[in-house]
């Protein structure tokens, strides 16, 4: 039992620290909050930083294939627009609506995973091309700002459940269940954490690599049109620009999570806690007086260090096997 707590720890240890740094930040955040430690200020806190967990968790699935994808603010940009245009109406129109988004966000996904298993070409060229067309719709479909969403489905995922937990941290941890851990336990989630390890090696050992690196980018589409939804949750309307700060934040995000962006080691809640600290950190800065234009200087400084740390780490091992232990 012990020994099994070591490997586990020595595993997600980077994810761990992840999370209590997330721990601190919130704890010092909420000390010098004017309204101090209530469930409204935890539900706006977790609302600020769930729309980039999302994202982190979707780039933290195709960075563990070894790729990257820069079209998922473009993605969640396109499924916000088309948010606003269909998530509204009646129970049976609001399922279409949501379904339609989500279908659109994996086939959007699943566009970049052919582009680069079948065009053979480089997964950061593939996906800034195709976030270039994504951006191009989104803009089709809603020029400008506007629209309209559902505000019931505003009020229960950006409240709170019964006074004691942030609505939006239950949907994010339920979604990420349903959509990723299932996939995680089954041959297709370690395929893809395989093939990220090694391609060649995945190959040899007979799994489907082509099929392993499409589900990932698929997946993540699926997971940048649920921030898509909720962004349109938080806003109640559409708005094609808002995916570009987005994309590197996510990046970031996965980072300070512990992802390994040379592939096939990570941790999905690492990442959720590194968007979680970027959004933190944010809300620090405003609290704190400093100026608004400090948070990208925060934020570079923020992920240089944690890319540092990470390439100095791979520097010192002698088999990529070791990144397992």
């Amino acid at each position: 039992m012990t020994a099994f707590l070591d490997i586990h720890l020595r595993r997600n240890n980077r994810a761990l620290l992840a999370w209590l740094v997330l721990g601190g930040l919130l704890v010092y955040f909420l000390y010098i909050h004017p309204r101090g430690a209530s469930i409204g200020v935890l539900s706006a806190w977790a609302n600020q930083g769930t729309a980039l967990a999302f994202l982190a968790v979707g780039q933290t699935i195709v960075v563990l294939s070894r790729g990257v994808d820069l079209s998922i603010g473009p993605i969640m940009a396109l499924t916000n627009c088309l948010a606003s245009h269909l998530v509204n109406g009646g129970p049976l129109e609001l399922a279409f609506g949501i379904a339609v988004v989500v279908l659109a966000g994996a086939v959007c996904g699943a566009i970049n995973g052919i582009v680069v298993v079948f065009g053979k070409i480089q997964p950061i060229i593939a996906t800034l091309a195709t976030g270039a067309i994504y951006s191009g719709f989104a803009l089709i479909v809603r020029p400008i700002p506007g629209g309209s969403i559902d505000e019931m489905l505003s009020e229960l995922t950006t409240g709170d459940l019964a006074g004691i937990l942030p609505s939006s941290i239950v949907m994010l941890l339920v979604l990420v269940c349903l959509f990723w851990l299932p996939v995680s336990k089954a041959s297709l989630g370690r395929s893809i954490v395989a093939v990220g390890s090694s391609e060649q090696a995945a190959y040899m050992s007979g799994l489907k690599v082509d099929r392993a690196k499409i589900a990932a980018y698929t997946l993540s589409g699926i997971f940048a049109s649920f921030s898509g939804l909720f962004i349109g949750f938080q806003t109640l309307s559409g708005d094609p620009s808002i995916g570009l700060p987005y994309t590197l934040n996510s990046i970031a995000a996965v980072v300070i999570g512990g992802t390994a962006l040379t592939g096939g080691a990570g941790s999905i809640l690492g990442s959720i806690a590194g968007a979680l600290i970027l959004r933190t950190i944010g809300s620090l800065i405003f609290f704190t007086g400093l100026p608004p234009l400090a948070q990208p200087l925060f934020e570079g400084t923020v992920l240089l260090v944690a890319v540092a740390f990470g390439a100095t780490r791979l520097l010192r091992i002698n088999n990529r096997l070791e990144v397992f232990r």
